[in-house]
């Protein structure tokens, strides 16, 4: 049974929930003005999971002629059989909609809508170079999302803070797809690196998270937070820089090892430097 647990996390890549976890934990403090309440911060939280997991899981299915040949990714779907997988993609679906019932009647009515948008980067690569820019759209919802979780109703921080999101994740996916350029376009599927090639996308990636870095500034502002979390910052655009100067050097272990590192401490100074601000 652990074993079958731990294939499924690998599979999904369970891991990695950790780079849109603290931007929609961040929006949830400050609508909330610091803690919310268990019941709600327990109903993000399996939200959050349940969305992840089901967009990943409908990514490996619609990716799987694709990812089996291709050398980076092939051993992926030796984890999980393809109608497990279907059967996983139908339980967190049903999980996350009805998750969002007990939270409020808007975000039970968004919930398809959220679905289809994280749906829908998997798909991308068929018929647009701008496959990056619609998985940070994917990512973007999170934090709109624990907003409209918390207020029930819209607001500019949470939509100012997913336009960064939106940056950052195309960014950093921009220097992950460098890794699979070469599969990418002798296969025919398209992306922004097969469009511009790795020097031009790695240029790119660069002017988004220096774009993110300003719409965190702008979300500080429109938030109204303190000192702290424009402090945290300068953490954030360290990480930036180290991960930007790893994939620079286009060792294909170093991009590796910056991503989850730098995306990982990213988020989780947001965060920590937002729970200080509101509850300190």
């Amino acid at each position: 049974m652990f074993d079958r647990l731990r294939r499924a996390l690998t599979f999904i890549r369970f891991s990695h929930t950790i780079f849109a976890l603290p931007f929609a934990l961040g929006a949830m403090l400050v609508a909330a003005g610091g803690l919310p309440g268990w019941r709600v911060f327990g109903l993000i939280l399996l939200a959050m999971v349940f969305a992840r997991t089901a967009a990943m899981t409908f990514n490996r299915i619609a990716d799987w002629k694709f990812d089996q040949a291709n050398p980076r990714t092939a051993s992926r779907h030796q984890l999980m059989s393809r109608p497990a997988a279907i059967g996983l993609l139908v339980v967190t679906s049903a999980a996350f909609i009805a998750g969002t019932w007990f939270i409020n009647p808007l975000c039970f009515r968004l919930s398809p809508v959220a679905l289809v948008i994280v749906f829908g980067y998997s798909l991308t690569k068929r018929f647009t170079d701008f496959t990056q820019f619609f998985l940070g759209l994917a990512l973007a919802v999170s934090p709109v999302g624990a907003w409209l979780a918390v207020t029930g109703q819209f607001a500019l921080p949470p939509l100012i803070l997913a336009a960064g999101v939106l940056c950052w994740v195309a960014g950093f996916d921009l220097i992950y797809a460098t890794m699979d350029h070469e599969f990418d376009r002798s296969t025919g599927l398209r992306s922004m690196v097969v469009r511009l090639g790795v020097p031009r996308s790695l240029r790119l990636a660069t002017w988004l998270h220096l774009a993110m870095f300003a719409l965190l500034i702008a979300f500080g502002i429109a938030a109204r937070l303190g000192p702290v979390y424009f402090a945290s910052l300068a953490f954030v655009l360290a990480a930036l820089v180290y991960e930007h100067r790893s994939a620079s050097r286009l060792d294909l272990g170093g991009i590796n090892d910056a991503f989850f590192k730098s995306n990982a401490i990213v988020g989780l100074v947001f965060v920590t430097a937002i729970l200080i601000d509101r509850t300190a």
